[in-house]
């Protein structure tokens, strides 16, 4: 259950999924070297996937909020390759935890599977609809600037 909860942050009691997050950002920044975090990053994935259905059975509720590994991991998604920047970072976890909660297609049928890849779907599909979005803005700026 502790890697469900990011070592107990799901239990956090306003917002647990932007908790992960920013336990997500703070892992970013400590991780500096880009080889190193893209290796972290698909750990989290592999844990994700392979804990979550298990921890959702444990709690008996189907996607739980303590459950936050999904967040967790979709944010190291969303920051994957960007820039360690104050304007990448920040706009980086305001638009994963926007998407997220809107739950854009395929994000929403994701969202319907059942076990984990319910509830870890719908997170990777926003960290990558985030990043794919930062990483046209960098191009851009780098054209532009």
């Amino acid at each position: 259950m502790s890697i469900a909860t990011v070592g107990g942050v799901g239990y956090t009691p306003l917002c647990p999924g932007t908790a992960a997050s920013l336990v997500a950002v703070v892992v970013f920044l400590v991780l500096q070297d880009t080889r190193l975090f893209f290796i972290f990053t698909l750990a989290s994935l592999f844990l994700a996937f392979y804990v979550s259905g298990k921890a959702e059975r444990i709690i008996g509720e189907k996607d739980s909020k303590r459950i936050v590994i999904d967040d967790f991991s979709g944010m190291l998604l969303a920051l994957l390759f960007i820039p360690h920047t104050a304007p990448f970072i920040i706009t980086a976890f305001f638009l994963f935890r926007a998407i997220d909660m809107v739950k854009l297609p395929p994000a929403d049928r994701l969202e319907k599977l059942s076990g984990s890849r319910g509830v870890v779907g719908d997170d990777i599909a926003a960290g990558i609809y985030t990043n794919v979005l930062l990483q046209i803005v960098r191009i851009l700026l780098q054209r532009c600037g």
